[in-house]
């Protein structure tokens, strides 16, 4: 079988596990990130070189650092032995008004969800231009990067930014043979109904938080990590080789109405009284 590396950040757990898991079944070998669920990187190294009998290397990375990334990066394809496929998954989502931003708060999303990709970006490139290797970089966004809602403007325009810098980066890396693509996640399920129920016992989250979204997307359900998983593996596949600079929306026509997030929205001047409470 042919050799192929793929590096993923962040795939301790939700959507990046489903990508590492999905370029796994697909014969990849693994290198993936992770910050702080170390239990959880173990039981996926060990599903993936049992399952699928692919090595799987993990590395404790915290990507807001300057250089972490890369240097994870540049690790992962010396130790494998090369890189074909970079997935920059990591990534913090944030919501909060205009009206509360901090500086603080604004410089962690910058730091991590948009100048980590750039430079792991370039990290890979300059790998796969070393090596010769018409490689596949993939970026996870979100359908947020087109579709505003309240309280997701830094969220929201960072991934669009990342969508927009990827176009200019597929532009930079095609005379390599280097392909460069986004997929733009919607409503995935990324938390257990074990976690949902234990959230629900602080009022955090309703139990049923997913059943109800559902039923109001399009396709009638929330997507999975092995939605987003499929989708990736495709990009970086043969089949997908005259495919670059896009952006393949995994949402279930989750935006396509341009509905509210919530079942209970009143309109958008009840949101002014609940924030003046």
């Amino acid at each position: 079988m042919e050799h192929k590396v793929a590096v993923v950040t962040g795939a301790s757990r939700g959507i990046g596990k489903g990508i590492a898991i999905a370029l796994a079944g697909r014969g990849y070998d693994i290198a993936f990130s992770y910050c702080s669920a170390r239990e959880e990187a173990v039981r996926l190294q060990r599903r993936i070189e049992e399952q699928f009998g692919r090595r799987c290397e993990t590395w404790q990375a915290d990507l807001r650092k300057p250089g972490a990334g890369p240097a994870f990066v540049e690790e992962a394809a010396e130790k494998l032995g090369g890189l074909d496929v970079l997935v920059n998954n990591a990534g913090a989502t944030r919501f909060e008004s205009i009206l509360d931003l901090t500086d603080q708060g604004v410089g962690d999303l910058i730091d991590l969800d948009l100048k980590n990709y750039l430079f792991c970006t370039q990290a890979a490139a300059r790998v796969m231009v070393k090596n010769g290797t018409k490689g596949s970089i993939i970026q996870i966004t979100s359908s947020r990067a087109e579709r505003a809602y309240p309280g997701d403007g830094i969220y929201g325009g960072i991934k669009a930014a990342v969508a927009r810098a990827s176009q200019s980066a597929a532009l930079d890396l095609a005379p390599y043979g280097i392909r460069v693509n986004c997929v733009a996640p919607g409503a995935i399920a990324v938390r257990s109904k074990e976690e949902l129920a234990e959230l629900a016992k602080h009022k955090a989250v309703p139990v049923d938080f997913w059943d109800k979204l559902g039923r109001r997307i399009p396709l009638e359900r929330v997507g999975t990590p092995e939605d987003v998983g499929n989708a990736v593996a495709f990009l970086a596949s043969p089949e997908a080789a005259y495919i670059t600079g896009i952006t393949l929306r995994v949402d279930g026509g989750l935006i396509l109405p341009g509905m509210p997030e919530s079942g209970e929205f009143g309109g958008w001047g009840g949101r002014k009284k609940e924030a003046d409470r």
